[in-house]
């Protein structure tokens, strides 16, 4: 029996889901919200068996920390959301994201989650007048921020009863009351219709539920390294290219007994979070491909699958990706493209290498789809990105 894709699945600029999974150059693209972004360690072995056997082996974790899998064929996709959900709870509606560390981090201003579930309550009735790719951030301003993430609507922790107030990039200050605040921006959005954003909403009048306020800058921190929790310490483990083979996931989750694993949590920036991991969880981790340091070249690349896994790529870019880390100059990022689309970054980057039928398109300061300034061969590459500046 062939699977009928979607319309919403179809549509440009619409997210993949679970039920609704998108085509890409290599079959049908699923993504997973896990709800509350936790699993313990016998259902995400049993997870990663799960995405192994239906698609194309290798499990990825987004830059907003859902799981991803690509490679499923028509003919399996019922199956599969089916065998997901009965290892796991998948959330669907409004994204209303939190950090991971949400409710245990002992540097938060407020446990962001009881805010961040009454606007996801309050956003059921509009759930169908709501674009699929809406989302709004709730973060409590602890040790693992959000503030690198885009968000239509953004409330930021600065005090025990007030919260900083953003629609897109735009700030409009402080209130104590977020959660009227959230209903009329999220109704004044539903009533624009699905197509609208947050650059959509001009002239949003708030009245006096928010107060001025100058800006606060939050510290950027990598999800990678070690956390200290109320009880428990967490080792963040960073994913190469957001990108790893199902089997070392399943081995991870079925040793997580020995290295005092008691729950793992998908995190922001492509991470994988091992609550309660002792120091011996460190030198498997990097054996098997986890990224440990913060400050490996690696986390500061994008690269899509590429021709070995997508019809639509001409070069091997994760390959390519891995052998250009080391050459990666300091504060510079990378993006390399299988092909002009960008899918794994649509945004801009000090270098971007965009695969061609014809060699490697260069271009400094700017996207996958700009033109490029200088058309490379493979084995121009190293040299050229020796002599990049960030």
């Amino acid at each position: 029996m062939s699977y009928a894709l979607p319309i919403a699945a179809q549509r440009r600029g619409a997210c993949p889901t679970l039920d609704a999974p998108m085509q890409t150059g290599d079959g049908l693209l699923a993504r997973i919200r896990l709800a509350g972004g936790r699993i313990d360690p016998i259902r995400l072995e049993r997870l990663a068996s799960i995405c192994g056997t239906y698609g194309n082996g290798v499990i990825e974790i987004t830059a907003r920390g859902n799981l991803q899998v690509r490679g499923l064929g028509e003919a399996v996709v019922s199956r599969f959301a089916r065998d997901v959900r009965d290892v796991v709870a998948v959330e669907t509606g409004l994204v209303v994201e939190v950090p991971p560390l949400a409710g245990d981090d002992p540097l938060e201003f407020v446990d962001p989650r009881p805010l961040a579930a009454a606007i996801k309550e309050l956003s059921a009735p509009l759930a169908a007048r709501l674009g699929p790719k809406v989302t709004v951030v709730v973060d409590g301003n602890g040790q693992i921020g959000l503030e690198a993430l885009k968000a239509d609507l953004r409330f930021v922790a600065v005090g025990g009863d007030r919260w900083l107030i953003s629609v897109g990039a735009e700030l409009l200050g402080t209130t104590s009351q977020p959660l009227d605040c959230a209903r009329i921006m999220l109704t004044a959005l539903a009533n624009l219709g699905p197509l609208a954003r947050a650059t959509d909403l001009r002239d949003l009048d708030l009245g006096d539920l928010v107060q001025p306020s100058a800006p606060v800058r939050q510290p950027v921190t990598s999800p990678i390294g070690k956390f200290q929790l109320h009880r428990h310490d967490v080792t963040g483990l960073g994913l190469p290219f957001g990108a790893m083979a199902w089997e070392s996931i399943a081995a991870l989750a079925e040793d997580a007994w020995r290295f005092g694993i008691s729950e793992f949590r998908l995190g922001p920036h492509h991470s994988l979070l091992a609550v309660g991991a002792d120091d011996s969880l460190l030198a498997e981790a990097a054996q098997v491909g986890f990224i440990m340091d913060p400050r490996d070249p690696r986390t500061r690349i994008r690269a899509c699958i590429g021709s070995a896994g997508c019809a639509s790529g001409h070069i091997a870019a994760r390959s390519d990706a891995a052998r250009l880390a080391l050459l990666l100059p300091a504060n510079t990022s990378l993006h390399v493209s299988g092909c002009a689309k960008g899918c794994a970054h649509p945004g801009v980057s000090d270098v971007t290498l965009v695969g061609r039928s014809d060699g490697y398109g260069l271009v400094i300061h700017g996207r996958a789809s700009d033109t490029p300034q200088a058309l490379l061969r493979a084995d121009q590459l190293g040299a050229v990105l020796a002599g990049a500046q960030g």
